[in-house]
């Protein structure tokens, strides 16, 4: 899979997480995902819960969107966010249209 693919009007995103950074941004590529930095540690899932937080503040959507598809465990994730309002433009993503 390359960083991202259309699943009809889902988006799904390969993601490389970095925890207990300084801010939460998204930096840019890294290899065939992209690099996520979030504050919160990678205990009792803290870090996939704020990372679900991150993500729907950036795509517009709830919350309840977005669905981590493996990786859960891992810093390399498959994210679906399920029908974005916005795409970061740091992200290049095309719109599906």
């Amino acid at each position: 899979m390359t960083v991202y693919q259309w699943q009809e009007d889902d988006l799904l995103l390969s993601c490389h997480l970095q925890p207990k950074a300084a801010k939460d941004e998204i930096v840019g590529l890294h290899g065939d995902s992209v690099k996520i930095r979030i504050t919160a540690p990678p205990i009792d899932g803290r870090a996939n819960t704020h990372l679900i937080k991150f993500l729907a503040k950036q795509f517009g959507v709830a919350k309840r969107d977005i669905r981590i598809i493996s990786g859960e465990l891992g810093r390399q994730k498959r994210i679906r966010i399920e029908q974005p309002a916005k795409l970061p433009a740091l992200l290049n993503i095309e719109k599906r249209t």
